[in-house]
């Protein structure tokens, strides 16, 4: 089985404990914004508040399993398991990266 390699940003993002929201907006830039389920996080604040609920209704792992580059973007697709409905799912993960952070994120089935 081949190690797959993520881009440092995006790796710090899979790495990151969900349960500390402040090490995982130090993966975003100022400015950054996040699209999940609907709903749109713009700005570190927003994205630490989107964090702390996920974290806070369930508990989850996910494991990225491919990379892929398109239109500017890096996207990722990760199993995504824990206590919540559906588990375990596969996502898409769309990086856009800045100067070495994340600058948008948008999460999909």
């Amino acid at each position: 089985m081949r190690t797959l390699i993520l881009p440092e940003p995006i790796a710090a993002y899979f790495a990151a404990d969900q349960q500390n929201p402040e090490a995982l907006a130090r993966c975003f830039t100022p400015q950054a914004v996040v699209k999940d389920e609907g709903h749109t996080y713009a700005g570190l604040e927003a994205i630490k508040a989107w964090m702390a609920a996920a974290s806070a209704r369930y508990s989850y792992t996910t494991e990225p399993f491919a990379l892929v580059k398109e239109e500017g973007f890096q996207v990722v697709r990760g199993r995504v398991s824990g206590n919540f409905p559906g588990s375990p799912v596969d996502l898409h993960y769309r990086f856009r990266l800045e100067r070495g952070l994340i600058a948008s994120l948008e999460i999909a089935v």
